[in-house]
């Protein structure tokens, strides 16, 4: 049996997008419908002929709406095998009959909790009935058909109108969409009490997300690849509003991640640039065209073609000056209209407004996949009291020097490990990322940074403590006066004596920030 007609139909639904639409269509093919609480008041007041579920259960809604349709008439009809007499008779006995399609959405309770709800007004929102009715009819897609998102009423219609039915392969993959939709549903529960609890962790970490849209392709053109709204509703590039350009592709999405969490790290007007994932320039502090001119001047090479992220709303003289470079991406908390006027020439630049700066936290963790698994984190949401820096040298760092240095600890902390980075004037000057050694780091932070602007005078941030002393002498040849770093080395007395013998400031933050 492939091509199975429809001749009962129970339809309740939150969202009633298209749904008089649809009750319509059937009742016109003579479809008998079965509806409950709002969505039978909607279709009896459109005058549509409808069994309201109380009446096929015997039971009228009762606990403020809890139970309504847990009750054999209802999943004895969507569960009953059309190919077994013997259950088609127990259906007969006791005048029941089978159930062919089943339109049911859930509670809103992913949008309840967005909200901002009290716990008491979100578990109200948790669905009972309609997971149960999905999975029932799921379970039995041989024989019924299962919609539980509008956009699928098309397609159920004209399957009816040029078959006459609905195909095996169709509702087998209506099927896997509505396990998909309870999954994700039981997924953003879980989620929300373990946020209740402080669970962030659990023994089962159920993982759901809601297709954004597909991509072109993956990392590489032979690779295929999605895009996925998760659970948590975090400012950024998922939940951005694209103002012109081309489809973000996937490097694109993880370059204009990594550059719009770095600059959600500054309090002050910041502006980030970053190139496969790593930034390539950052400044912090005065004007906004200023930032971007001495964050443009660390690596202008790489800049070109890169991703740029700010902290602040993007004016329109900065637009001007963002135009003269190939970019990929620009993205800002906010695109003023003379800003993005400017911008629309460039057609092949994607322009992204967020609406908002992520918080530093999360309430969801970090995954990654793995052969055979995941692995689970929390954000490194790490930061500095600068009272609590331990100053290891005997000479202190100047006023000027520390402030470059905590500026320069909250780039580094977004640069692939082994990570270096130096900074003069809270801007980079260098950067040296993804290195196996940490001297190969320092001396390609060393590289970019006599390149353009010269390293001397600068800091030196290290994501994690130097092993030895060589790659701290590297950079203070290079003209580093005061450096940053976790300490924790068995070394750590052999580097504090470089830097001391050198005249350099060096203060141990008790913190370290790889980045894998």
């Amino acid at each position: 049996m492939d091509i199975l007609p429809i001749r009962r139909a129970l339809l309740s639904v939150a969202d009633k997008r298209g749904l008089l639409e649809l009750a319509r269509f059937l009742a016109a093919r003579g479809v008998e419908l079965i509806s409950t609480g709002g969505t039978a008041r909607l279709l009896a007041e459109a005058g549509l002929a409808v069994t309201e579920a109380g009446r096929l259960t015997g039971f009228g809604e009762f606990l403020d709406g809890r139970v309504k349709t847990l009750h054999p008439a209802v999943h004895a009809g969507l569960l009953a095998r059309r190919d077994r007499p013997e259950h088609l008779r127990q259906l007969e006995e006791r005048s029941l009959a089978p159930i062919d399609l089943l339109v049911v959405d859930l509670y809103p309770f992913e949008e309840t909790r967005a909200s901002g709800a009290d716990f008491e007004h979100c578990l109200e929102q948790i669905d009972i009935g309609g997971p149960a009715m999905i999975r029932a009819a799921a379970k039995n897609h041989a024989f019924v058909t299962v919609l539980t998102d509008p956009a699928d009423y098309a397609g159920l219609m004209t399957a009816i109108e040029e078959k006459g039915g609905t195909d095996l392969a169709s509702r087998r993959q209506l099927a896997r969409k509505a396990f998909a939709r309870t999954a994700g549903y039981d997924a953003a529960i879980a989620a929300w009490l373990g946020e209740e609890t402080g669970e962030m962790l659990p023994e089962r970490l159920p993982v759901a997300g809601t297709l954004a849209r597909s991509l072109r392709y993956g990392e590489n053109p032979h690779q295929r690849a999605a895009l996925y709204a998760g659970l948590e509703r975090r400012p950024g590039v998922v939940t951005a509003r694209q103002l012109q350009g081309k489809a973000l592709s996937y490097n694109n999405i993880l370059d204009a991640d990594a550059a719009f969490e770095l600059v959600a790290e500054f309090a002050d007007p910041a502006l980030v640039i970053v190139k496969h994932n790593n930034p390539c320039g950052v400044a912090e502090g005065g004007d906004l065209l200023d930032v971007w001119r001495r964050a443009l001047a660390c690596d202008p090479v790489s800049a070109y073609g890169g991703i740029v992220a700010l902290n602040r709303p993007l004016e329109a003289d900065l637009a001007e000056e963002l135009a003269r470079l190939f970019l990929e991406v620009v993205i800002a908390p906010e695109v003023r209209p003379e800003a993005a006027a400017l911008l629309a020439g460039k057609k092949n630049l994607r322009v992204l407004e967020t609406g908002g700066l992520p918080e530093k936290g999360g309430t969801t963790p970090l995954l990654r996949s793995v052969a055979g698994g995941f692995l689970a984190q929390e954000r490194d949401a790490g930061s500095l009291d600068p009272a609590a820096l331990r100053q290891v040298t005997a000479r202190a760092p100047t006023e000027a020097e520390k402030q470059d240095l905590l500026f320069a600890w909250k780039v580094v902390k977004h640069v692939r490990s082994n990570a270096v980075v130096l900074a003069r004037g809270r801007a980079t000057v260098g950067i040296g990322a993804g290195q196996m050694s940490r001297v190969d780091a320092v001396e390609i932070a060393v590289a970019k940074a006599e390149r353009e602007r010269g390293a001397r005078p600068c800091v030196i941030a290290s994501d994690a403590f130097f092993p030895f002393p060589d790659g701290l002498v590297a950079a203070i040849r290079a003209g580093a006066t005061a450096a940053i770093q976790p300490g924790g080395s068995v070394r750590d007395a052999e580097v504090i004596r470089a830097a001391d013998e050198a005249g350099i400031a060096m203060l141990f933050s008790g913190m370290r920030h790889f980045r894998h």
